[in-house]
């Protein structure tokens, strides 16, 4: 997979398919301009082979010159706010890639659909189940594919340890722990407000929701229990820090859920009546890699995760396929973000619907 990583596409190109065209490499606009989408997904578009980066949204003018310099982006395609509905009428933007707080996913997503163009979605989804169905809704009715950036999913180790549902190499599962935390220090901006979406659990407890989801191949069916902790109080006033939670499976199944940005764990591990398999790390920009109780390691490298991500995307828009992680997943894992927080709250389990 990762050979695919090595051109820089600067144009898009076009094939002739069963009489029409159809291009080869999709051109990306990507509204929100901060870490993720400078130190990661543009230098990403610069290794993909099926999409390239082709236009910005953006709320900071001082930025533009600099991504235009650096990635070539054309005036007329270069939109703020207001005017990114706009983007209806620019055939060199097939998809337009959300990287905004989480809180304004909605907002943006639904735009992005109404203009017509493919939606690539930053996790969490949203805030809440009723936004994600609002992004579903529109990209379906305006005859447009959603996916959701859970760059996971598209991770060669990862698909590995997914099929293991299926071949089971150690029989039957007997528990699943997901940990997805890192040390961080202040929680800055956006991410120390609830309303925006904020918090340990938002932020990275959502990988180990995803995780418990695939590795098992089933959705479960209440939250446990589940609790925050917060050791910085001064810094913490209104997310969480730390969030840990159990959930239980229709077969019986207990999978145990630890998240934190005070606290550094980074694993996923699966154990079953004859062995075990584990991620550590199970997310990582620098690689993942896993191990099994016989021996067998988990080691296939990625050059960018990213540009992985965004190639596969493309090609199920190219080729009119599924997407790997499509609104669905994304909504499921927010019912079950919401069931945790209500589990916290009121200190009893909670059945997820």
């Amino acid at each position: 997979m990762t050979s695919a990583y090595t051109g820089m596409y600067a144009c898009q190109q076009k094939a002739t398919v069963g009489g029409t065209e159809k291009k080869k490499s999709l051109g990306v606009a990507i509204v929100g301009l901060g870490y993720y989408a400078t130190d990661l997904i543009a230098p990403a578009l610069l290794q993909t082979e099926h999409a390239h980066l082709a236009g910005v949204v953006t709320g900071s003018p001082e930025k533009i010159p600099i991504w235009q310099e650096k990635y070539g982006i054309k005036d007329q395609n270069v939109y703020n706010y207001e005017t990114m509905h706009r983007i209806a009428d620019n055939e060199e933007i097939d998809v337009v890639y959300v990287i905004v707080p989480t809180a304004l996913h909605t907002k943006y997503a639904v735009i992005a659909a109404r203009a017509g163009k493919h939606v690539w979605c930053e996790k969490p989804m949203a805030l809440n189940v009723a936004q994600c169905q609002e992004i579903i809704d529109a990209c379906h009715k305006n005859k447009v594919k959603l996916s959701l950036g859970y760059r996971m999913i598209h991770e060669p180790n990862t698909q590995a340890l997914i099929s293991y549902q299926e071949t089971k190499p150690f029989g039957k599962m007997t528990s699943v722990l997901a940990e997805s935390s890192y040390a961080g220090g202040e929680p800055q901006g956006w991410r120390a407000k609830k309303a925006m979406g904020g918090g340990a659990m938002y932020d990275m407890g959502v990988y180990a929701v995803n995780a418990i989801r695939y590795a098992t191949g089933m959705d479960p069916i209440e939250v446990v229990s589940a609790r925050h902790i917060i050791d910085r109080p001064a810094l913490f006033k209104e997310v969480d820090e730390t969030t840990v939670f159990q959930l239980r499976f229709r077969n019986g199944l207990v999978a145990d859920g630890f998240t934190s940005v005070g606290k550094p764990n980074n694993q996923l591990r699966v154990d079953c009546e004859s062995g075990w398999y584990r991620l550590a790390p199970m997310q990582s920009y620098h690689g993942v890699v896993g191990e099994r109780s016989d021996g067998v390691q988990m080691n296939a490298f990625v050059e960018n995760q990213q540009a992985l991500q965004m190639d596969n995307d493309a090609l199920a828009i190219i080729n009119d396929t599924a997407v790997k992680c499509p609104g669905s997943m994304g909504k499921k894992d927010i019912q079950i973000i919401e069931s945790i927080f209500a589990s916290a709250e009121s200190g009893k389990s909670v059945a997820i619907a």
